[in-house]
């Protein structure tokens, strides 16, 4: 039973922040172990965790590390709070297995999210990753200035940080993945972690760019020093017989084939430039075999959004199970 299906998509996401640590009080576990691994000190007790966008304030960490998450992203994070586009900016498609997010990047801010994460430190059961924004009215030749603010502001609990660039909910946001602009941010961003105990920088990129810019890009954020990748961001396509508006980002089973293509253009791109590298695979992850795959293709770690809302908040612990039923 998915009581939170009979609501309308924006209630039960507003809902989410009142629900989640009851249902996690019932049915929260202790973080399950497989598949474990360990990459630059950062220990995994599995590879299975949020993408971005579930928990943008650092709210509910306790909560999903009892619901089962290796590791947690939060975020996208934004130096000021911002509000969310204006109108209607969530729906789903239960036909399609699709959600559709026009929502921006809204945040409440650096200094909420980092006060939420200084609550949690002392109780870090698994690593997290900090998922970085510019705000919307900042242009894109300043944009550098915002992702370091948030850099200097959240090394001490930062486990590594994800470069959003890539969001199709913020105007102009993906220019920031051509070659020009690539270099001119994520090399101070590179830079700056490096004069300090490093923390690993990860870089999320689209799945509408082709294969070639995809893997031209792969390449160009490889020789500037970033330490693996988030493959994808939602997109801006739409399958036949979908509903919703032509802007705003598609996830769920729409972006599955756009985001295995990517994982597979990676990791041929890289060849033997892979060794030490990060991979991370998320979009159309609805079952246990999906994240399965997704690890046989070459994935170090993958992460759900919308299997929470189709699968509901058991995924992780479903698919511990179903890993451990299968050995």
């Amino acid at each position: 039973m998915k009581p939170w299906m009979l609501l309308p998509p924006q209630w039960a996401h507003d809902l989410s922040s009142w629900g989640l640590p009851l249902y996690s009080l019932i049915h929260g576990r202790k973080t399950p172990e497989w598949k474990s691994f360990t990459w630059r000190d950062l220990h995994f007790k599995n590879p299975l965790g949020i993408a971005g966008g579930v928990d943008k304030n650092a709210e509910h960490l306790k909560e999903w590390w009892s619901l089962g998450c290796g590791f947690v992203e939060v975020g996208t994070v934004t130096p000021l709070p911002q509000t969310p586009n204006p109108g209607k900016i969530l729906d789903r498609d239960v036909k399609l297995q699709a959600m559709w997010n026009k929502m921006g990047f809204p945040s409440e801010g650096a200094e909420e999210t980092f006060y939420n994460l200084t609550y949690y430190a002392p109780n870090y059961r698994t690593p997290i990753f900090v998922n970085i924004g510019k705000n919307r009215y900042t242009p894109n030749n300043q944009a550098v200035l915002d992702y370091l603010f948030l850099v200097d502001k959240f090394r001490p609990f930062a486990d590594a940080f994800v470069v959003n660039i890539s969001s199709p909910n913020t105007k102009g946001l993906r220019e920031l993945q051509n070659k020009e602009n690539l270099r001119s941010l994520i090399g101070p961003i590179v830079d700056r972690v490096s004069h300090f105990e490093p923390t690993p920088v990860l870089v999320k990129l689209s799945p509408d760019m082709g294969d070639e810019a995809l893997a031209e890009t792969v390449l160009n954020c490889q020789d500037l020093g970033v330490d693996g990748f988030v493959l994808t961001n939602t997109t801006l396509s739409r399958p036949a017989g979908c509903h919703f508006p032509e802007e705003g980002g598609l996830s769920g089973a729409p972006l599955k084939d756009l985001s295995q293509r990517a994982l597979k253009v990676a990791v041929e791109s890289l060849g033997k430039k892979r060794e030490g590298l990060l991979l991370v695979s998320v979009g159309g992850i609805l079952t246990p075999e999906d994240v399965f795959e997704r690890l046989q293709m070459g994935a170090d770690l993958v992460q759900i959004y919308s299997a929470l809302v189709f699968h509901g908040p058991n995924f992780f612990h479903d698919v511990a199970r179903r890993y451990n039923d299968g050995r």
